[in-house]
């Protein structure tokens, strides 16, 4: 009869078991309303980046001026910020006041962290597929797009998990801008795609000077032939050529590896002969690029504004730029037959708030973003690429791109042959793995090169020691333990949680039994 009994608890736990590890997994999302309610003055708050482009706050202030005109009870409230570090603080503050915006410009991995908090980000999967106010819905009141207009590679970086998060709003890669004269001064000529092998050459190549201490491709007291302006990308980028460990998707951190040290190692080369640096030890590789001070530049496709001697938006003074023919190629490879470069540009998220009707209109409003006349403006400020298929199709932006170098403002023939890099080569593109904490992550990989460089230059000595130092000061200053601790056990499924729980429940049943079992025997005795 006991046997009987313990079986059957050992049924039901196992039944409990098997429907806590199919439960539905919950999600931020948010119940659409019946309508939207076009009576109720609602205010959005919109949180935007923007550096000095005026062109760009024009369409931001567009956008908000044709939604108000089709949502005239909806007010949208602008803020814009200089960079998004800033965006991103100012966000994890007001969390806990409950005071974020309606709607920011953000990224993937700001979002993991957003979503640390309670309810913080809503999860866009039943807005983005209702029949009514989703993706081209029958109630929007202007042409968006539908979800299949959206290029997916895009829209699936804004996953996190199995839900989305965020929708895309524009996108970029980085470019290696060239000055191709200075590469056929020294005897090369540029490949259709650079390996960093070339790159290294030719930037080490350029460090020979004449008797009076010029550099002779340039004859200047200056040249750095190259630099990189984001060291989180070059390692990040660098790893994924080479298919080495980075990080899981859960989290864990694999950045610490044999691969990277190869990688620092080269780099400390370059570092200590002064043929290469960073923006952060150097300042922008744009103005050095215009003074005929560097060679190969790399920084984003949406700076082509500021790239090569006729950029519209030089940050030197006229008079010393040095004329020359630039260049725009993907970034170095490892392998030209199977190149791999990173997606990256900002999205756009909408914050969970109690008023379903101001979380609607956020949504209409995001959706108004992606529209033709809003991602066509704004692409072409400056070398982005829109998010959907229904611009990058559309006959505007078709004959956009033909008029490749018919002036240097709006058809700047460097920020034309930067979109159309990133558009040629999307299948190509990769993003990182989101987690809570991946942003500190990205910022230690680029920290490793930043201190490597560092330490060539001050001439200390390349060892194991030095990358064994290098490793533990770099995992300390972002707290990657923690982070990695953390995720390992914040990624143990519910399921699971469940099994172990209902196990270790069993045996205490079992237990149970056992000293009643013992008891009555001792009685009888």
């Amino acid at each position: 009869m006991r046997k009987r009994i313990t079986a059957g608890l050992l049924l039901i736990c196992l039944l409990f078991v098997l429907t806590g590890c199919h439960g539905k997994q919950s999600k931020s999302g948010f119940s659409v309303p019946e309508h939207f309610d076009d009576q109720t003055p609602v205010e959005i708050v919109f949180w935007a980046k923007n550096d000095t482009n005026k062109n760009q706050v024009a369409v931001y202030q567009q956008a908000i001026d044709g939604f108000q005109a089709l949502y005239p009870n909806v007010t949208v409230n602008m803020r814009l910020y200089t960079d998004y570090s800033r965006i991103y603080n100012d966000v994890i503050t007001n969390i806990s006041t409950n005071t974020t915006p309606n709607v920011c410009i953000t990224y993937p991995d700001h979002i993991a962290t957003y979503l640390t908090g309670s309810n913080t980000v809503a999860a866009l999967d039943d807005l983005m597929d209702d029949p009514r106010y989703g993706l081209g819905g029958s109630e929007v009141r202007f042409d968006a797009p539908t979800k299949a207009e959206i290029v997916p590679e895009f829209l699936q970086e804004c996953k996190i998990g199995e839900h989305t998060y965020a929708m895309p709003y524009m996108r970029s890669t980085e470019a290696l801008y060239i000055n191709e004269d200075y590469v056929q001064k020294l005897g090369y000529e540029v490949p259709e795609v650079p390996t960093w092998d070339f790159v290294w050459e030719v930037s080490e190549k350029a460090m020979e000077q004449d008797e009076n201490g010029l550099f002779k491709v340039n004859g200047q007291k200056v040249l750095i032939p190259f630099i990189y302006k984001s060291t989180d990308n070059m390692m990040i980028s660098m790893l994924k050529q080479l298919d080495a460990p980075y990080s899981t998707d859960e989290g864990e951190i694999l950045i610490f590896n044999d691969t990277t040290q190869s990688l620092l190692e080269e780099i400390y080369i370059h570092g200590k002969s002064r043929a290469f640096s960073t923006f952060a030890i150097s300042s922008y590789p744009g103005n050095f690029l215009n003074a005929g001070q560097c060679i190969f530049a790399i920084d984003s496709t949406a700076g082509a504004t500021w790239m090569g001697s006729e950029a519209p938006m030089l940050d030197i003074h006229e008079e010393q730029v040095v004329p020359f023919h630039t260049k725009v190629t993907m970034i170095p490879q490892f392998d030209p037959e199977k190149p791999k470069m990173i997606s990256q540009g900002p999205s756009v998220c909408v914050f969970s708030k109690e008023n379903s009707q101001e979380v609607l209109a956020s949504w209409l409003f995001v959706q108004y973003l992606l529209s033709n006349e809003i991602q066509l403006g704004y692409a072409e400020t400056e070398g982005y690429l829109p998010v959907t298929r229904k611009a990058l199709e559309s006959d505007e932006y078709t004959d956009y791109l033909a008029r490749a170098g018919e002036d240097n403002k709006e058809h700047y023939r460097v920020k034309i042959e930067a979109s159309k890099l990133l558009m040629e080569n999307t299948k190509n593109t990769f993003v990182t793995p989101v987690f809570n904490g991946s942003a500190s992550l990205r910022a230690a990989a680029g920290q490793l090169i930043e201190n490597t460089v560092k330490g060539a230059r001050r001439k200390q000595e390349m060892n194991d020691a030095f990358i064994e130092k290098l490793y533990s000061e770099v995992s300390s200053l972002y707290r990657l333990d923690q982070i990695s601790g953390n995720q390992q056990a914040r990624t143990i499924p519910t399921g699971s949680w469940v099994l172990l729980g209902t196990i270790a429940a069993v045996w205490v049943v079992i237990a149970i039994f056992k000293l009643r079992e013992a008891k009555k025997n001792k009685t009888k005795q």
